[in-house]
């Protein structure tokens, strides 16, 4: 098997690894770097659990060949907060939002990446903008809440 090394810019930090070419950036992520908010769940891109951000945009690490990320801005749940709790991670937690918390690292920056385009969604912006992420503890309403509550947050200014 063809390996390399390669970087990647995770959460702001550089890292160097040895890379086999069919490895996902869900394992490199979870298994090389001991990143584990991000989930492993099903495997086909289905639920929305290793959602991660590259360059901004929410992306599937479970179909994410790894080498398709090098050297590109990678954010994981680890990396949303800066010394305090992200008004995302405040509000799931504020509205009860976390359940099992098994879906909330991919619900979370999905959302992020949704109020970084519309600052001010409606419901049914949130709900259209989470269909890839499934949660099987929940019927959707505080998690919807606890994205508009947190949009409201981020408006006031709160970090």
């Amino acid at each position: 098997m063809k390996k390399e090394i390669a970087e990647f810019l995770v959460n702001g930090r550089p890292y160097e690894v040895i890379l086999e070419a069919h490895k996902t950036l869900l394992d490199v992520l979870r298994d090389q770097l001991d990143l584990t908010g991000t989930k492993y769940a099903c495997g086909t891109g289905e639920c929305g659990c290793c959602t991660v951000l590259i360059e901004g945009r929410p992306v599937l690490s479970c179909l994410t060949l790894a080498v398709t990320a090098k050297k590109k801005k990678i954010t994981t749940i680890e990396g949303l907060a800066n010394g305090g709790l992200h008004p995302l991670q405040k509000a799931f937690i504020d509205y009860g939002a976390v359940q099992c918390g098994f879906c909330t690292p991919g619900m979370i920056l999905t959302a992020k990446t949704l109020l970084d385009e519309t600052p001010q969604p409606t419901p049914e912006e949130v709900k259209f903008a989470l269909a890839g992420n499934l949660c099987r503890c929940t019927g959707y309403i505080k998690i919807i809440q606890a994205v508009l509550a947190a949009a409201q947050a981020m408006k006031r200014g709160e970090k």
